[in-house]
């Protein structure tokens, strides 16, 4: 409170603060440890992803607030600049099983010899540390800081394969693209400010609800907030980074940038649509319609034309971007039925592309091509593999028995069905047929028999591990299919 020191809620800041210190292990043990050879990186973060995982189970259910301050003006509320609620205990359960899943496909053996392990493990953890603290923020300023601490890591992750020019050239772009989100977003939280003289979204939605006399400025910072959030979740049309920064990451780069990263633009999006710029929905809502019907409609063609799995895969991942983007266009008239549609398509599409991915990461070791053709006789040579990759685009196109896919687009379509927007409807309902195309026609690939006989793939157990393990996360999940939509409330 105001005239005194802020006692700090430890618990509650222990999920980020772990990760952090890991990072910050793994920086220390590869700059004082180099010839203790017992010590591993991923160890390391694999350690610290459990500290922060058992600090997320203790917090669950238990509604938290830290960093508050109560305003100056007489019966003003008290507002926070860090919450614990629903919304971030569910992205926590996304972003550290992503951050483990990315873990074990960068062990040692099991990525690129190219990449430096140490520096990739730190900069991996930093980066999930910032997504971390971006889902407990509830100002402006902070969720902008925690936005980019997730960013710049993940730049320098695309860019660490040594001498490789499209991994170069992946930095790059990304880089790039996050300067330009960072400065759009910033220009139009600054308008915000100036309009409503708040940062704290509690604050912000209450001016904005009493009504400000700059209402044009206030409403071009809400649209350069949203524009620059839309570039960090890959929505059309900013989304031209996302393919040649995939192909040109390290494989398990691209997994993270597809499922955390992309967590963290989407939470962002659902804290500052969701909590503070609800009263002029009137503005954003058929923005973010708009955004959402481009998103999965782009995504979805331009899906059809490839012939590589990571290209396939980053432009499936751009139109599963629509499908999480659509309920967000109806939160001002469905509210938190829009918020768990989102967040509940968001945590099943983390579990199903990282099984994706962890197959994709297992094929590349021996052919660097990774084209869908080197998928015929998956099932065949590596049983586990198949039915894992099988599976897991099963669940993308919303096919039995992939029925945890098939659910979250149901319950995505109930809330944009609820909140009016009829023409939306029709577009999602356009794009899950244009889906099921090349979805299912990489599966037929799997499960064909192949041309020549060809050796078994070599599995590391680390990526086997992450294979079972999201294969059995989403089968566990399409058996009890209404389990995440309940635990969001």
């Amino acid at each position: 409170m105001n005239g005194g020191v802020q006692p700090i809620d430890w618990l509650a800041i222990t999920p980020p603060l772990a990760l952090a210190l890991g990072a910050i292990a793994v920086l220390m043990a590869d700059g004082f440890l180099v010839r203790w050879r017992a010590w591993s990186p991923s160890g390391l973060s694999v350690a610290a992803i459990l500290v922060a995982g058992v600090a997320v189970a203790v917090l669950a259910g238990d509604a938290r607030d830290v960093f508050c301050v109560e305003l100056s003006s007489a019966g003003a509320p008290v507002v926070c600049s860090y919450a614990v609620d629903t919304v971030s205990i569910a992205v926590w359960v996304v972003v550290l099983v992503g951050t483990l899943v990315v873990t074990l496909l960068s062990s040692s053996g099991a990525i690129d010899a190219r990449v430096p392990l140490p520096e990739h493990h730190f900069l991996l953890l930093c980066s999930a540390s910032g997504a971390m603290a971006l889902a407990a923020s509830r100002d402006l300023i902070t969720l902008l800081i925690s936005l980019e601490v997730v960013s710049l890591p993940a730049f320098a992750m695309a860019g660490l394969k040594r001498g490789d020019r499209r991994s170069a050239e992946a930095a790059l772009k990304f880089f790039l693209v996050s300067v330009v989100s960072a400065a759009v977003m910033l220009l139009g939280i600054s308008f915000v400010y100036g309009a409503t003289g708040a940062v704290h979204l509690e604050s912000v939605r209450a001016a904005l609800d009493a009504g400000v006399d700059a209402e044009p400025v206030a409403v071009a910072g809400v649209m350069l907030t949203l524009v620059g959030l839309g570039f960090k979740v890959a929505a059309v049309p900013f989304h031209a980074w996302v393919p040649d920064v995939y192909v040109g990451a390290p494989v398990p780069v691209a997994a993270y940038l597809s499922v955390v990263s992309k967590a963290a633009g989407f939470v962002g999006l659902i804290i500052v649509l969701g909590l503070g710029f609800t009263p002029y929905s009137w503005a954003w809502g058929p923005a973010v319609g708009v955004l959402a019907a481009l998103t999965m409609t782009v995504g979805n063609v331009l899906a059809l034309r490839q012939r590589n799995a990571v290209r396939l895969l980053a432009w499936s991942s751009v139109a599963q971007s629509g499908f999480i983007l659509a309920p967000l266009a109806v939160v001002g008239e469905v509210g938190d039925l829009a918020v768990r549609a989102s967040l509940g398509y968001l945590l099943i599409y983390a579990v199903v592309n990282l099984g994706a991915f962890a197959v994709v990461a297992m094929m590349v070791r021996d052919r660097p091509a990774g084209q869908l053709a080197d998928y015929a006789g998956l099932l065949r040579r590596e049983p586990w593999a198949g039915v894992g990759l099988a599976f897991a685009l099963l669940c993308l196109a919303g096919l039995p028995p992939g029925v945890i896919g098939l659910f979250a687009k149901l319950v995505a379509f109930q809330a944009v069905v609820e909140g009016g927007m009829g023409w939306l409807v029709a577009v999602m309902a356009a794009n899950v047929a244009i889906g099921l195309a090349y979805y299912l026609r990489w599966t037929v690939v799997i499960l064909s028999p192949s041309g020549e006989e060809e050796a078994r793939p070599v599995v590391h157990p680390a990526v086997g591990a992450a294979v079972g393990g999201t294969l059995t996360l989403a089968v566990g999940l399409s058996l009890l299919p209404a389990a995440v939509f309940n635990v969001l409330g």
